[in-house]
């Protein structure tokens, strides 16, 4: 399945089952599952290098998570993942890459996009943006008023 034909997320028969599902735990409690299951904080742990998920706490059973892979595998995100890795056009809405991986890539990387190698542009607008946020921090970039800018709003998009 490519990212043309997907199904809308919410329009699978997965989807659906999921939120009945969720319709079924809506009386449980957090305390009754660690009750019933005294492994669940070790169950339900991960540990990714130095990265430490502890979804125990959450209202999440073994069932949320069988359907949670159904609901992967029915509209294709391993594929969408591995296109996203390739520089596809996954962004459906924009018809264009996505480009997380050329964001996070190092300098001398190659993510091609249409044949092109992305990184050496996706850096170069990283280090403009570097020079104008040191900028910022020294002082040498003040606000209209000519004073220096101490409080800074970021709204993100996407």
């Amino acid at each position: 399945m490519n990212a043309d034909s997907r199904s809308r997320l919410n329009q699978t028969p997965e989807w659906t089952a999921l939120g009945k599902h969720r319709e079924e735990l809506a009386d449980t409690h957090l305390g009754d599952l660690f009750a019933t299951d005294p492994g669940r904080g070790a169950g339900y742990t991960l540990q990714v290098g130095d990265l430490h998920i502890d979804y125990s706490k959450h209202l999440v059973t073994d069932e949320t998570l069988r359907l949670l892979r159904e609901l992967a595998a029915a509209t294709d995100v391993f594929g969408l993942r591995d296109a996203m890795f390739r520089g596809e056009k996954i962004n459906i809405t924009e018809d264009r890459a996505v480009l997380h991986t050329a964001l996070r890539a190092p300098r001398g990387a190659v993510v091609e996009v249409d044949g092109e190698n992305v990184v050496p542009a996706v850096h170069a607008v990283l280090d403009k943006m570097a020079a104008f946020a040191d900028k910022v921090r020294s002082g040498e970039w003040t606000g209209h008023t000519g004073r220096r800018i101490r409080n800074v709003v970021n709204i993100g998009i996407g």
